[in-house]
């Protein structure tokens, strides 16, 4: 069922990036539809995600949550060398690979980032950005359910990363699998709990989010490196962003 559910999805996405493509003056001509889905999450957001997350950053000690952050970004950074290989970005993938290697046994399955305390340094990739390297546009500005701002080719790049070469869709047990990413999620939303005070302030949040979001992409696509000081927008990165 999952799986029909993904080609469904992937073909939905692959004709909306056939309709973004051809509107290159215009990078959200879905902006009626993107604002309806934006006002969805919005509500799902303040109802459900935000008050969780502040929960769980309430009672859950701080070393706990740095632990669990470290493990699932530990978890993302496979994805990353699997598309810096598709890029032949092989000093980057070599710096991953060992960074993953190190992290997962020293660090005891990423909980602990010995890497970076060792001056090592966490690269991003995605296949929207893979995409994006192959000359790919980003088509036109998606807001998927839930997930949040995307793009055209960002969709079909986080569907692709979360089917394929994220290690949590590898799970076996339905149960397993979705605890896993409910936590994973959890731990991102509470992440993003500063970023997205500033969106709220913003004249329009929604303009705000989606000119951030294709900015972020952009920079994202041409170098791949994470600055730990930007302003990220919101998203549930499950497998992509």
């Amino acid at each position: 069922m999952t799986k029909h559910f993904s080609k469904f999805l992937i073909a939905i996405l692959v004709t909306f990036f056939m309709f973004g493509c051809a509107s290159q003056q215009n990078k959200d001509p879905l902006e009626g539809l993107n604002r309806t889905v934006y006002k969805f999450n919005d509500v799902v957001d303040n109802v459900v995600l935000k008050p969780v997350a502040k929960g769980y950053q309430a009672i859950t000690p701080s070393p706990v949550q740095t632990g669990v952050n470290n493990f699932f970004k530990n978890i993302r950074d496979v994805v990353t060398l699997v598309n810096e290989l598709f890029q032949f970005k092989f000093k980057q993938g070599v710096n991953t690979a060992g960074r993953v290697a190190l992290n997962t046994t020293v660090g005891v399955l990423g909980v602990f980032d010995v890497h970076s305390k060792s001056g090592g340094v966490r690269t991003v990739e995605d296949f929207g950005q893979t995409l994006g390297y192959y000359g790919f546009d980003s088509g036109a500005y998606l807001v998927l359910p839930i997930i949040g701002p995307s793009s055209t080719r960002d969709g079909i790049g986080f569907v692709t990363d979360a089917l394929f070469f994220d290690p949590v869709s590898y799970i076996n047990d339905d149960t397993s699998r979705y605890i896993t990413t409910a936590v994973l999620i959890v731990d991102k939303r509470a992440e993003l709990l500063d970023d997205t005070d500033i969106r709220d302030q913003a004249f329009d949040p929604y303009a705000f989010m989606r000119d951030s979001y294709m900015q972020y992409r952009e920079n994202q696509v041409k170098d791949g490196v994470e600055d730990p000081n930007g302003v990220k927008p919101y998203t549930v990165p499950i497998a992509g962003n």
